[in-house]
């Protein structure tokens, strides 16, 4: 129950594909070298289950494994010699485990991705081995269980012992809000309470500023990239081009701001889908939602002080994630892209709502009309690839989040539907919806193009 679950710094193009298998394997061989396995094996295999076999190539995950066996995480990797590094494993046939013990290494036959096999717990599935001489150690199955939340097979029905007790503890909205009404307290200041828990408000303050500095940083980068996406689909990179032009518009247009939030979610995707650093914001599918619409808050509307604007944002926004992820799923091989990109506008349409001074049944409203227009929404990429329709769904996304509380301010915060009954009906919408559908690319958009 810590929004830093839900707000971490990373690379794209995917949290659950390729931060969550850097991280699985990082875990994997800090645990084989702790339990004094390192002396002993002379391979290692790597099997990549459901949608993370299926899509696991245009996701980067076969390249995530191995970056996480090298002692690489996707917070401080270079990103700049990913593709070198996997080049010299395929070239030499060799991997060098956290950087000391190197072995033999078949990138055909030690990295397997199965497209039609599934395990159980979760689509998102990894298993890795250790052999000496061909005899099995030591195996461990992990599960990539989205926004690039991790957990091992034996953790699934353990719990944890260091879990905290938090002074407004709540598991649905209805207590949120009535815990923040009781306590007099605003959304984000019972957050900021909770949070004080696990870190110092000093430390928590400065963590959510560096995920906004990163955010900002990720804007900029995407503002100046030019040329087509990598994966083969030719994609053309725009943010560069609109940007561009919108700097020589005519000022008086009313509806150019709709094109400046566009262009800001563009260009955070268009990052993402390169594989540059990103925030997962729930996910690094719809990162760019939540800075789409700060970048608009902070560029085009009165503020006094843009830190205290982005840590309230982003802890009113971290409050319905904690929900969705509690109650719910954000991960699109799971639930589709509802629990994605439609996670990230109802988070953000609460922040939005937030800044523009809704009381905390305003807030609740803004993000269940957010989700409530998110409903049934696929995950299909085309090709395996977070670019079609993920960036501009993201652009769309962002100006519906506006739109939804801009409608919650005009109202007294009552309305038929509560957010718990939407997080509900978006979860048993994703668990009916057929698997071709949930990050598969074996339906939908994935399979009914055309190729211009």
């Amino acid at each position: 129950m810590t929004i830093f679950n839900l707000f971490k710094i990373g690379i794209g193009p995917s949290s659950s594909h390729t931060v969550g298998p850097m991280l699985i394997a990082k875990r994997f061989v800090d645990l084989i070298k702790k339990q004094n396995h390192f002396s002993n094996f002379d391979r290692i295999k790597i099997e990549l289950f459901g949608s993370l076999g299926a899509t696991g190539i245009g996701h980067h995950s076969n390249s995530a494994v191995l970056l996480g066996l090298m002692g690489n995480e996707p917070k401080t990797v270079d990103t700049n010699t990913i593709n070198q590094k996997i080049d010299e494993i395929k070239s030499s046939s060799k991997i060098k485990l956290l950087d000391e013990k190197k072995i033999d290494f078949s990138y055909e036959n030690d990295l397997i991705l199965y497209t039609n096999k599934t395990l159980d717990f979760h689509p998102n599935a990894i298993k890795l081995s250790i052999y000496k001489n061909e005899t099995e150690l030591f195996c461990k199955t992990y599960y990539s269980i989205g926004g690039g939340e991790v957990i091992s097979e034996d953790e699934i029905d353990s719990k944890k012992s260091n879990e905290k007790t938090l002074p407004y503890d709540f598991a649905s909205a209805k207590e949120l809000l009535q815990k923040a009404k009781e306590n007099n307290l605003s959304i984000s200041q019972l957050i900021l309470e909770n949070e004080k828990v696990y870190k110092s408000e000093e430390n928590i303050k400065k963590d959510l500023l560096e995920i906004w500095n990163v955010m900002k940083g990720c804007v900029s980068q995407g503002l100046k990239g030019e040329g087509f996406l990598p994966g083969g689909l030719k994609v053309p990179k725009r943010a560069f081009n609109i940007h561009q032009k919108l700097k020589a518009k005519v000022p008086n247009d009313p509806l150019a701001i709709v094109d400046w939030i566009n262009l800001y979610a563009l260009a955070v995707n268009e990052e993402n889908a390169s594989g540059s650093r990103v925030v997962t914001a729930p996910t690094n599918g719809a990162s760019g939602i939540i800075p789409a619409v700060l970048h608009y808050i902070t560029n085009f509307l009165n503020h006094k002080n843009e830190e205290e604007v982005v840590i309230n944002f982003l802890l009113t926004a971290g409050a319905i994630g904690l929900l969705y992820q509690k109650n719910a799923s954000i991960s699109g091989a799971d639930v589709g892209c509802q629990g994605e990109v439609g996670v990230a506008c109802s988070m953000a349409a609460a922040g939005m709502a937030s800044y523009l001074g809704a009381n905390i049944k305003q807030v609740e409203n803004a993000a269940e009309i957010a989700m409530e227009h998110n409903l049934g929404l696929t995950c299909d990429p085309i090709g395996g690839l977070v670019q079609i329709p993920c960036i501009e769904r993201n652009a769309m996304a962002a100006m519906k989040a506006v739109n939804a509380a801009r409608m919650a301010i005009n109202e007294d915060g009552k309305h038929y539907v509560s957010l718990d009954s939407v997080i509900k009906t978006m979860y048993d919408t994703g668990k009916d919806m057929q698997n071709k559908y949930k990050e598969t690319s074996m339906g939908g958009l994935a399979v009914n193009y055309i190729e211009c």
